[in-house]
């Protein structure tokens, strides 16, 4: 073999390589403001797989959540106060309404965060009653956490942490709150502005979307900000507006949502600690200009969705 040919078929490996690891980045993403979907696109923004929701109730915002179990089915909003396991071939497999039930009929409640635990069970934050609670596939409950006063009626994201404790985000009065299973606070950060979602981080810090203080901030145990954008990326035109979801990496960088940024901001994007962005997803025709909630899938998630909807479209 030349020279020339060798040189040819390592570059010809590498673009394929690269090209197909970029192609197992899928996004699971869901938005209402009048889209009222749930999607799954490759990282060019390719829709694989969808499903119109009846969307929020009138006076509410939009949805809040979502997830990718581990079987490939998924976890959303079907309107404001219940939730939804849907296989890919759109059956529905688990359903959960907090309007009506554990005590929660005849009261106001709306569902911002939920999430599907390794035990099985689901940790669903229900505001207005003012509780997390975890429920097991017959909607029964084994653990109930109150949520302190002002952390009732505005709670946005909720993450239960690999300590067991609840990383809580109120909107109104904007404050991040990490309870224990006792329904005690063991940590707060008030960011001032309504916030929308936090995650602690491997290191120990909390990363914060301050929604809509349209900054993200990286805070220590003791308050200090140890990273931060605000307003607009360094160095880009990206415009920050409603800071959402947030996803740390294996690399190092984070992903961060950006709703209601307009039709030339990205919607999601990846931007490294040193304030770089490697990545952006924008598909305003798909997602409109509500997308605020959605998953960064892994190679072994993205492999396993594409199996699936492979052998949907065999049958």
């Amino acid at each position: 073999m030349s020279h020339r040919v060798r040189i040819a078929t390592v570059l010809f490996a590498l673009l394929t390589a690269c090209s197909h690891a970029r192609a197992e980045r899928l996004v699971l993403a869901s938005a209402s403001y009048g889209k009222n979907i749930v999607a799954i696109c490759d990282a060019d923004g390719k829709v694989l797989w969808s499903h119109k929701t009846s969307g929020p109730k009138a006076g509410h915002a939009g949805h809040h959540d979502i997830q990718l179990l581990d079987n490939g089915n998924i976890l959303f909003h079907e309107n404001w106060t219940t939730i939804i396991e849907m296989t890919l071939d759109k059956k529905i497999v688990w359903t959960y309404d907090s309007a009506t039930m554990n005590g929660n009929k005849g009261k106001r409640v709306d569902v911002h965060a939920f999430q599907r635990l390794p035990n099985g069970l689901t940790m669903i934050a229900e505001s207005g009653v003012g509780r997390i609670i975890e429920a097991d596939k017959n909607g029964k409950i084994h653990t109930e956490v109150k949520l302190k006063s002002g952390g009732t009626q505005n709670t946005r994201m909720a993450r239960k942490l690999d300590n067991g404790n609840y990383l809580v985000c109120a909107e109104s009065p904007g404050v991040v709150t990490e309870y224990n299973a006792k329904s005690e606070v063991v940590w707060e950060h008030s960011i001032k502005t309504r916030v929308y979602g936090a995650i602690r981080l491997s290191n120990g810090n909390t990363l914060i979307a301050s929604g809509g203080g349209a900054s993200v901030v990286e805070v220590t145990r003791d308050g200090k900000i140890a990273w931060e954008i605000k307003d607009r990326v360094p160095n880009t035109a990206i415009t920050l507006k409603w800071t959402t979801f947030l996803t740390e990496l294996g690399n190092g960088n984070f992903v961060v949502g950006n709703c209601h940024a307009g039709e030339k901001s990205p919607q999601i994007f990846e931007i490294t600690r040193d304030k770089k962005v490697v990545w952006q997803f924008n598909q305003y025709g798909t997602f409109g200009n509500g997308l605020a909630c959605s998953q960064i899938l892994s190679d072994d998630q993205s492999a396993l969705v594409r199996k699936l909807l492979a052998a949907l479209t065999n049958k």
